[in-house]
């Protein structure tokens, strides 16, 4: 019997082949070249002579993306593997943006498509968002945006080629070749080309986006972020959503979610009013410890600067930050309690099946036994250490439960979690 691996932290792995290319651009680098151009307007005119067309859709996300290319190049210490990763995702987002709004002006239709009552699964990441996203998908009256569309949305998948779009196995190569950059991230974060994807995925056609500082360190980029006004990026988010099903690929609602939706729930509301909130709940300790160990894993891809204390205290006090904004939202939004449904993740872990059940009848969602059958199955295909065991510990990024938890104190309060979790 074979067991998958147990991934702990520790220095970024490099294949031989990435060793050689980051020693080669280190030389050059010696001479004060840059090898990669993270240029904003290079990148750009790439994007456009490469697509065709020349429609952004506005130019709202040139801020984000000037930002972001500034931050990466004066903060992240990338290596040229980094460059070459950064500037390959500045391209697939610009060349989406093109694409879709291209679309759209050849199918003016789609304005029309309706997004009803939506699901979002809310809260602090690491809170068992992912099985629960996954659980969902069994559901056919849930439609979940998957991995490959994300990655290429255009053209709307149909019907007849869902189950074998090419885009399926192009979306599968590039995960797997991340993998071998960081072998045994799929212990951390499960991944898969017809996985339901996050709404990140979507948020960096605008370069507005978590995704990006979880993978590269973008401290200037990150304040940005946090007090930019998300507002068109939701209306984005929308018309993607819009996109997607015009193909005919429905379901009675859309499933989506991402850590990012928790502090702007508000924001989310005013674009999705009738949407349904699912927000999750942990230990922030154990939420910081966790999303440090992934983010660590992931800008170890992109940099060899790779400091998990540095990373631990960014995470606290970003989750900090956020979660108790999101409790002042949460109370603001008192008056629409009838859209959330709060639960803890001990809850999802010990009995999903009976956490789904619980939340349809909050949202008076019907639940068949034949789903339930489906979920159950999937739920024993998928067990937490499937991709190997995800070992860490707060003190693996020098966080210490007993100085950093009163800076949850408001959200743990709020919400009942009084009781630390051990481990």
């Amino acid at each position: 019997m074979t067991h998958a691996p147990q991934v702990r932290v520790g220095k970024p792995h490099r294949p031989l082949g990435v060793k050689v290319i980051n020693s080669v651009g280190r030389a050059v680098s010696a001479f004060g070249m840059k090898p990669i151009s993270l240029d904003a307007e290079q990148l750009i005119a790439k994007a456009i002579k490469k697509v065709g067309v020349s429609d952004f859709g506005g130019e709202d996300f040139k801020e984000g993306l000037e930002r972001f290319l500034t931050s990466a190049e004066e903060e992240a210490e990338l290596t040229v593997l980094g460059r070459i990763i950064a500037q390959s995702t500045v391209s697939s987002a610009l060349a989406n943006r093109l694409q879709l709004v291209d679309w759209r002006k050849k199918h003016p239709e789609i304005d029309e498509e309706e997004i009803i009552a939506p699901v979002f699964i809310v809260g602090l990441p690491r809170t068992g968002t992912t099985i629960l996203h996954g659980l969902l998908g069994q559901d056919p009256a849930n439609r979940a945006l998957t991995s490959w569309e994300a990655a290429e949305p255009v053209p709307p998948a149909t019907p007849s080629t869902w189950d074998k779009d090419p885009r399926i196995q192009s979306c599968q190569k590039a995960l797997d070749q991340m993998l071998q950059l960081v072998p045994g991230f799929d212990a951390i974060h499960p991944m898969g080309a017809t996985m339901p994807q996050e709404c990140v995925a979507v948020f960096t056609m605008c370069f507005r986006s978590d995704q990006l500082n979880m993978q590269f360190a973008l401290p200037s980029y990150e304040s940005w972020l946090r007090k930019t006004d998300m507002r068109s990026t939701y209306e984005f988010h929308k018309s993607v959503l819009q996109h997607v099903q015009s193909g005919g690929v429905r379901g009675d609602r859309w499933v989506l979610k991402s850590p990012m939706h928790v502090y702007l729930i508000e924001t989310l509301l005013s674009v999705f009013p009738d949407a349904r909130i699912v927000h999750t709940h942990r230990d922030p300790i154990q939420v910081a410890a966790s999303a440090a160990s992934l983010t660590t894993a992931l800008r170890g891809a992109s940099s060899d600067a790779i400091d998990p204390h540095r990373i631990g205290r960014e995470q606290v006090t970003l989750w900090a930050k956020l979660v108790n904004e999101s409790v002042e939202q949460r109370k603001r939004l008192a008056h629409k309690s009838d859209q959330f449904f709060d639960i803890h993740m001990s809850e999802i872990v010990a009995d999903p099946i009976n956490a789904v059940r619980r939340m349809y009848a909050r949202f008076d969602h019907p639940l068949t036994d034949e789903v339930a059958s489906k979920m159950a199955e999937f739920i024993a295909q998928n067990p937490r250490d499937k991709q190997g065991s995800h070992a860490y510990s707060a003190k693996d990024f020098g966080i210490d439960p007993a100085r950093d938890r009163g800076l949850f104190q408001d959200y743990i309060t709020y919400f009942g979690l009084d009781e630390p979790e051990t481990g």
